[in-house]
């Protein structure tokens, strides 16, 4: 599973370096190893089409329900590079992609489910606040994009809090309500925080937002039904 789910990963990374190479090289992203020239975009192409290939076989090892699962999952993160990053549908992908994850596991509850859906469209609002000039200057207008950064914290901190809602109301281990409850309040909170604080943060934005996601995940295992 941890190799099949890397694979995907990389596939998906690597795709939208190499589809992204003129946008990245235009807006002067240094930060981008195809655009600042220490990678060949052709390489990196390759690279991505190896890990989508060699996901297949990884994927469907894991038995044809939870392999294609995966797929559609990965699939969808793909059409996000494709296509979806440049309009309003943006979110879709990450709701799709995170929402699918728990059920490659296992079947989860549908608060789990909708919980991590919830979790992957906050980190992709939070992860474009850092980049709204580069964003303006290579034409990608994702719903993010079209809310501004500040309007696109909230969302992340509303969906963070939604997200820890869905996980508190699931069954948990005995004894552990508490720690359940403090987490994912924590977790919440911290959501909350980043978007009060607002766009000024930059990239510390999504790190924040990443921090919160941490949490509202550590909450729920910590305290899950064994």
């Amino acid at each position: 599973m941890a190799l099949a789910v890397l694979l995907g990963q990389l596939s998906i990374g690597w795709g939208n370096d190499a589809l992204d190479a003129a946008r990245d090289t235009t807006a002067g992203r240094r930060d981008k190893p195809v655009a600042s020239g220490r990678v060949d975009v052709r390489t990196v192409a390759a690279a991505a089409g190896l890990a989508l290939a060699a996901c297949v076989p990884a994927s469907l090892a894991l038995g044809w329900r939870p392999g294609l699962l995966h797929l559609i999952a990965v699939a969808s993160g793909w059409s996000y590079n494709l296509a979806l990053k440049r309009g309003p549908l943006s979110p879709l992908p990450y709701a799709l992609s995170f929402g699918l994850l728990p059920s490659v596991v296992a079947p989860p509850p549908v608060a789990v489910a909708l919980a991590a859906a919830l979790l992957g469209v906050a980190a992709h609002f939070a992860n474009t606040v850092a980049d709204v000039e580069a964003d303006a200057l290579t034409g990608v207008r994702g719903l993010p994009q079209r809310l501004g950064p500040q309007r696109s914290l909230h969302v992340a901190a509303g969906c963070l809090a939604a997200a820890a809602l869905c996980l508190l109301a699931t069954p948990g281990a005995p004894g552990w309500a508490v720690v359940r409850a403090v987490v994912l309040g924590a977790g919440a909170a911290v959501g909350l925080g980043v978007a009060a604080v607002g766009p000024r943060l930059g990239r510390q934005a999504f790190v924040g937002v990443l921090v919160a996601v941490a949490l509202v995940i550590a909450g729920y295992l910590a305290s899950a039904p064994a």
